[in-house]
């Protein structure tokens, strides 16, 4: 039923993390697949020994949409959830997820709301500061390891899931338009009219909502991609800085946003609270 694609370079702690959070909170039927590029701290070991898991491995490093569509080409059910590895799921994420998208044929991608995107500024503000103090005074004590990760986690929320459903509570299946670039979830449906990541911008999740947006303005029965309200997860934010990555193998084909969009993309994402 869920398909979970995410791309990986090292990063073991926060990999060891993310499965165990898919093991621990996922009650439908699923499936990982695991894009590789290049990791050479045995993460693609760890997720090979792991049931349930389709590893990809690349030699190189390639960008984010290059990998979705590596992961999608061999994804096996309706819907497709695009997770960053450094995200920690959380208790009925994927029941509620269901349920939302069952409740509205129009809606055809969705995203949840984490530390990157709150129901308004002032929510966003507040847990972004708290965010901050929690992860750089652990990270420069104890860098990122997984008993630092899980740290920061007892730090930020003393109870991940405790947090996740009061606000469920508070928000049950309300939705926004907006997205959380680190968790998204669209039907295999909507690919047939989409097509596939656009591999020449790095920041796919930003296009593709601005894609999505267009053809919502275009069909009545097709709503832009909606935050989930009252699904909430945790985003580690950045584990690794930039330079420590390997150059994207695909870079020289690669352009930016605004190339792509121009001033349109300020009509398109007017909305965006």
């Amino acid at each position: 039923m869920i398909s979970i694609i995410t791309s990986v370079y090292n990063q073991l702690p926060a990999n060891v993390l993310f499965f165990n959070s898919i093991l621990n909170t996922t009650s439908v039927k699923w499936e990982l697949i695991v894009v590789d590029n290049g990791s050479t701290d045995g993460s693609p070991e760890f997720f090979e020994s792991k049931e349930h898991v389709k590893v990809i491995r690349n030699t190189n490093n390639f960008n984010y949409p290059y990998c979705q569509n590596q992961g999608m080409a061999i994804a096996s059910y309706e819907f497709l959830c695009f997770f960053n590895n450094d995200i920690v799921l959380t208790e009925n994420w994927d029941i509620r997820m269901l349920s939302v998208f069952q409740k509205d044929n129009r809606l055809k991608a969705l995203s949840f709301v984490t530390v990157d995107h709150m129901e308004n500024q002032r929510a966003f503000q507040r847990i972004s500061r708290k965010w901050k103090r929690v992860k750089y005074p652990v990270r420069a004590m104890f860098g990122h390891s997984l008993f630092a990760l899980k740290l920061m986690l007892k730090l930020m929320y003393n109870d991940l899931n405790k947090y996740s459903n009061e606000r469920y509570e508070i928000w049950k299946e309300q939705l926004m338009e907006g997205y959380s670039g680190s968790a998204i979830v669209f039907k295999r449906e909507a690919f047939k009219v989409l097509g596939p990541w656009d591999e020449r911008i790095q920041a796919g999740d930003y296009d593709m909502f601005n894609r999505i947006k267009e053809w919502s303005q275009q069909e009545a029965d097709v709503l832009p991609m909606q935050l989930a309200m009252g699904i909430y997860v945790h985003h580690f934010q950045r584990l690794t800085i930039k330079k420590y990555y390997p150059e994207f193998a695909n870079k020289s084909q690669m352009i930016s946003v605004n190339e792509k969009w121009g001033e349109k993309t300020k009509m398109l994402r007017k909305d965006i609270v």
